[in-house]
């Protein structure tokens, strides 16, 4: 399953592409300092416990599946990119579980 690039992925891979890129070198020393950083960034030093419907969570699970990552892998990717300004929200191919019962319960009468 091929992942969809966002527009900076799509701007560097087209860079790279056109041979546009080019390597640069670094001392040792700024490289250790650029992988202390990622390090720091990056780690996952808290933990968080939220309560969720069992449908929304079986919806969560189903599409980390879709994207071939854990679902709470997913979770605080969807939370990091809300908080960053980066949320782009692609509808699931997958049919939503918590809004089926909204759409039952709320549809015409029958």
């Amino acid at each position: 399953m091929k992942k969809k690039l966002d527009p900076f992925e799509n701007d560097l891979l087209e860079a790279y592409e056109k041979g546009e890129l080019r390597t640069v070198v670094s001392s040792t020393s700024d490289l250790e300092k650029y992988r202390v950083a990622a390090r720091e960034t990056f780690v996952k030093d808290r933990r968080v416990n939220i309560r969720l419907s069992s449908p929304d969570l079986m919806d969560i699970q189903a599409r980390a599946l879709e994207e071939g990552i854990p679902y709470q892998t997913l979770i605080a990717s969807v939370l990091h990119k809300y908080i960053s300004g980066r949320l782009i929200e692609e509808p699931s191919r997958l049919k939503n579980r918590s809004t089926e019962g909204k759409k039952k319960q709320h549809g015409a009468p029958g």
